[in-house]
């Protein structure tokens, strides 16, 4: 008889859409879903990207409602993370001194684990947000080593090698994926370009990738929803989820997975096979 594995987590996918420039409707929003998931036995709440104050990059508009890391959204989630014992792991605008960011914060009862701005702002968002100054950083936790990166990153696939080459077990994707990058939306399995290259890079790079989106249409902007949980061997824990429609969705994987994927069999090892006498990555001041 088997037993249980004693790295199990329950990651769960709020894929939900908020509406422009509306920080404390949304904040509800995000407290209602990921009380849905906690109820539903998630330990790991992912949401989407700037799901506070919503998807939108006029800097007049979201001055006023930036919030800094202490703010409200930050506080909320740490009392609902507190309370059911779990973790939240999402997008807001954060306001520092007269910078605005598209950032996310994973939080528990004790407070900010983690804290990340998006390094790579796409298309109007260049003309808000600063480029994120923090790195790449990842924490441990009792859900295991998490790293973070949101929507646009993920095109730029030394994110997430360096992230997984720094321990990352699972890389938390708030995303509100849109057109504009790719010519298609959807492929015939509903699955949005970037929520397949999101599967193709957790299996090169053996960790988990979580990835929230919003979906639908609102505020003229289209959202491929799609959101995913991909696996270190490239496979759909969740998803993809609808592409037109909020849905929430909840699955437990096991951790150990992360390693035991790298090894595929005896003679393949893609992380002991790298090069490094010929390539590597640098992060910071430091060589993975």
């Amino acid at each position: 008889m088997s037993t249980p594995s004693q790295r199990a987590v329950s990651i769960g996918l709020a894929q939900i859409t908020g509406a422009p420039y509306a920080a404390r409707e949304n904040r509800e929003l995000t407290v209602a879903a990921t009380r849905e998931l906690f109820d539903r036995g998630a330990g790991l709440v992912v949401l989407p990207e700037l799901i506070v104050p919503g998807y939108v990059a006029d800097r007049g508009q979201l001055m006023p409602i930036a919030e800094p890391l202490d703010g409200p959204t930050i506080a909320a989630w740490r009392e609902l993370a507190g309370d059911r014992g779990g973790c939240v792991v999402g997008g807001f605008c954060e306001r520092a001194g007269d910078d605005i960011y598209n950032s996310v914060a994973a939080v528990t009862g004790d407070g900010v684990v983690l804290h990340y701005r998006k390094l790579h702002p796409f298309r109007e968002e260049k003309k808000a947000f600063r480029p994120g100054d923090l790195g790449l950083p990842v924490a441990e936790t009792e859900f295991g080593t998490l790293g973070i990166c949101v929507c646009y990153d993920l095109r730029f696939v030394e994110v997430v090698r360096a992230l997984a080459l720094s321990g990352a077990e699972t890389i938390c994707v708030p995303t509100a994926w849109v057109p504009g990058f790719d010519r298609q939306r959807w492929d015939s399995d509903g699955y949005c370009p970037q929520a397949r290259g999101a599967l193709v890079q957790s299996n090169l790079s053996q960790v988990f990738i979580a990835c929230a989106s919003q979906a639908g249409r609102t505020n003229g902007l289209e959202f491929l929803g799609s959101s995913v949980l991909c696996d270190p061997y490239g496979k759909a824990a969740i998803g993809p989820l609808p592409g037109d429609r909020d849905e929430l969705a909840v699955a437990t994987v096991d951790l150990d997975a992360v390693r035991t994927a790298h090894t595929r069999e005896p003679l393949v090892n893609p992380r002991a096979d790298r090069r490094t006498d010929v390539y590597s990555v640098k992060l910071g001041d430091r060589t993975l």
